[in-house]
């Protein structure tokens, strides 16, 4: 027998950049990561693609876009900046994968050049995984938009779209090459956005880091109430959480464990049993909860500490049940914990509380016990 064996490593790093007024012309911050990444001997390009939702909410965005890059020689901005649906429906619709696709084409954009998403999650995982699968792989940076894009999703590894009725089928681990988080968009976010990316926050503080979940408990009301500085805070140490945990642990989910996932089961079902009428964030406030929940049903966690995690997330403004959970004997919910399992293959995992401030993984759940869960869950409406 003959046998080759090769085994060797890729490194990655990037830098997550907070900012503000990124387009300014003031803020040279964009200019200079452009200027100073890769062979300065070639003529690079960039496209554009915007979240539409953050277009018509920043009218002179594209405008400032061009005159940004109107007096930098080392970048050439191609000629149209694409605007397109943001939300679950530009992960759901393959037409925008293909428009896309289309344009990088058309733009000769290779890999020695850049496509930036401006948008929020689910239009950053949409574009990323264009970029990924374009020439095997275009430079591709994320301008978050969102607080959920800023403080989890797009500093992550993870780009994809939904395909066959399951959440993110089609999809890829590659990092981008830079990711700007700028807290002017957060000022136009609606209620219900700016609320629901903290739910990401309150997540990783149960599993990571108690104190953070503290701090979260005592500015719930300043978030709530639009305090800026208090949200930036927030989005920074979530953002230091979900990165440290991705650069220590599995990155790119080698194994059959998502610890970042807490909540998150129910959740991605829940978006689907609802059409997406309700949030990703939304629903992993519900995710969370009910995990809670059983958590505590198992004897792992006190009813206080359950209190603490309810009152937390309704002091946020979060709704903490949906009839969907409930519809057909909760079957339908339970499909959920099997597609999760499929999705990344091998056994089930899942995270659970251990205590406020550790998560710990199971491999089974016991569906009565999960039932009595999901309506002691509805008692808190």
């Amino acid at each position: 027998m003959n046998l080759i064996q090769q085994a060797f490593q890729v490194p990655y790093s990037f830098d997550i950049i907070f900012t503000k007024n990124l387009f300014s012309t003031d803020n040279q911050a964009f200019n200079s990561f452009l200027n100073n990444f890769g062979d300065t001997r070639f003529q690079k390009k960039i496209l554009f693609l915007i979240d539409n939702g953050v277009a018509e909410n920043h009218l002179t965005l594209i405008e400032s876009i061009k005159t940004y890059f109107s007096n930098n020689t080392n970048i050439t901005l191609v000629d149209e900046i694409l605007v397109m649906p943001g939300g679950e429906i530009v992960k759901n619709d393959s037409q925008y994968l293909d428009q896309t696709l289309l344009a990088i084409n058309k733009y000769g954009i290779d890999r020695h050049s850049f496509v930036a998403a401006i948008g929020g999650g689910a239009f950053l995982d949409m574009v990323g995984y264009a970029s990924t699968i374009a020439h095997r792989g275009v430079k591709h940076i994320r301008i978050a938009t969102t607080v959920l894009s800023q403080n989890d999703s797009g500093v992550g590894v993870k780009n994809g779209i939904n395909f066959l009725g399951k959440k993110n089928f089609l999809g890829t681990f590659s990092p981008p090459v830079a990711v700007f988080n700028d807290s002017t968009f957060l000022n136009s976010l609606s209620e219900r956005d700016w609320r629901s990316g903290i739910s990401e926050a309150v997540k990783v503080a149960l599993i990571k880091d108690l104190q953070f979940f503290e701090w979260l408990e005592a500015n719930a009301n300043a978030m709530a109430s639009r305090n800026m500085e208090v949200m930036q805070e927030q989005i920074f140490r979530s953002a230091a959480l979900h990165t440290n945990h991705i650069s220590s642990g599995d990155p790119f989910e080698m194994g059959s464990a998502r610890p970042l996932d807490f909540g998150h089961w129910a959740a991605h079902k829940l978006e689907y049993l609802t059409n997406f009428e309700i949030r990703h964030g939304e629903a992993v406030a519900i995710g969370i909860a009910l995990d809670s929940i059983y958590s505590q049903l198992l004897g792992l966690i006190s009813q206080e500490e359950v209190n603490r995690i309810i009152n937390l997330l309704k002091n946020l403004g979060f709704t903490l049940y949906h009839e969907k959970l409930g519809e057909n004997d909760k079957l339908n919910l339970w499909d959920g914990l099997n597609e999760f399992r499929e999705h990344l293959g091998g056994q089930l995992t899942i995270t659970i509380l251990e205590k406020l401030g550790k998560g710990r993984e199971i491999h089974a759940v016991d569906f009565e016990l999960m039932k009595q869960a999901v309506d002691e869950l509805k008692k808190t409406i």
